[in-house]
């Protein structure tokens, strides 16, 4: 598939009202089909990723779009999808949300004006969950590669259980500061401290997962962690011991991708990175990949030979709405990492 705009300038700015990375691509011809969630109900710190796919939006226009690693990604198409559903399934959810999360979820057995919310919000997350696999769906039967823009990281389930079952034997490369293997987070089901924990539990036909970035992990995660051969992670103290060795760094990260089968798929938390890369995300921790890093760790994937059937990018949290325009600084790296994981997964599918 190649963009068919013979009067289309990769170097030119962005023309008004184009789509995301200022390309006019038609839907049906677009390699990449991204679909927007903006959704955030069960955030438990700091809310504003619902704010992600717009903020992402805005800054991916002024992204160069000749990548040096993998060339020239909107040649194959991009397209980002919106779906109104999701807006409102948040502002019900969300409104629903909020006294749980303020209670840290320590809710009293005879409240039932509480146990019925979280049945509410459970339904709302199977709404989000079934239209992200049902988009994800129709993208794998057309041969086409299906991506999320979160929103918070409860969202993309939908999608790895998709290509799980289109792709037997899937490895899911998992970057992030946290497990997120929690059971039912604050009471939240499809919290985004469970996304993995579920992935695990629903979607049959992943192999393995492999974790990067790991720094802020809960005891049970821990024992998860251990006792599941299906897991292999990689923590911030390991990373961080590596960097300061310079060339270990290299076979660490060589090491990490080795781990993983030959089909993978990527889900990438933007807190995974140093928060100074993404200072507004919903719950940053101290250390993470810096930005020189995480870009080795995908082109390994790609000089391994890995490929890349289907993606996520979450929790990029635009931060205050005073910025309406999408010139956050979180934005900017948002837009930037997303176009860097297209041109990965188009590369490993050529």
């Amino acid at each position: 598939m190649q963009h068919t705009d013979p009067q289309f300038d990769p170097d030119d700015a962005a023309a008004p009202g184009s789509g995301l990375f200022g390309l006019s691509t038609d839907a049906e011809d677009a390699a990449v089909q991204i679909l927007a969630v903006p959704f955030d109900a069960t955030t438990s710190y700091r809310p504003g990723t619902r704010r992600g796919p717009k903020g992402v939006l805005g800054a991916s226009y002024q992204i160069d779009l000749y990548d040096r690693q993998f060339g020239r990604p909107y040649l194959e198409g991009i397209v980002l999808h919106t779906d109104p559903r999701f807006k409102k399934w948040n502002q019900e959810a969300r409104k629903l949300s909020r006294p749980i999360i303020e209670l840290g979820g320590h809710i009293r057995p005879d409240d039932e004006v509480a146990h019925e919310a979280l049945a509410r919000i459970e339904e709302l997350g199977e709404k989000v969950n079934a239209a992200v696999q049902s988009f994800a769906e129709r993208c794998l039967e057309e041969g086409r590669i299906p991506a999320v823009l979160g929103g918070d990281h409860s969202v993309p389930l939908g999608n790895m259980i998709a290509c799980a079952a289109s792709y037997p034997g899937l490895g899911i490369l998992h970057v992030d500061a946290h497990a997120d293997l929690r059971v039912a987070f604050e009471g939240f089901r499809y919290s985004h401290a469970s996304i993995l924990h579920n992935v695990l539990e629903q979607a049959e036909g992943v192999d393995k997962l492999v974790q990067v970035g790991l720094r802020d992990v809960g005891e049970r995660e821990i024992d998860r962690i251990v006792g599941d051969a299906r897991i292999h992670a990689t923590f911030d103290d390991q990373w961080n011991m590596a960097r300061m060795q310079g060339p270990a760094l290299g076979d660490l990260i060589r090491d990490i991708i080795d781990e993983l089968p030959d089909t993978i798929y990527i889900t990438f938390d933007i807190d995974g990175l140093d928060p100074a890369l993404c200072p507004s995300t919903g719950t940053p921790v101290p250390g993470g990949l810096l930005w020189g890093e995480a870009m080795e760790l995908l082109a390994e994937v790609a000089r391994a030979g890995k490929r890349v059937v289907g993606f996520d990018l979450c929790e990029v949290n635009p931060g205050p709405a005073r910025d309406p325009n999408g010139k956050a600084w979180d934005s900017i790296v948002g837009a930037r990492l997303l176009y860097r994981l297209c041109g990965l997964a188009l590369s490993s599918n050529a």
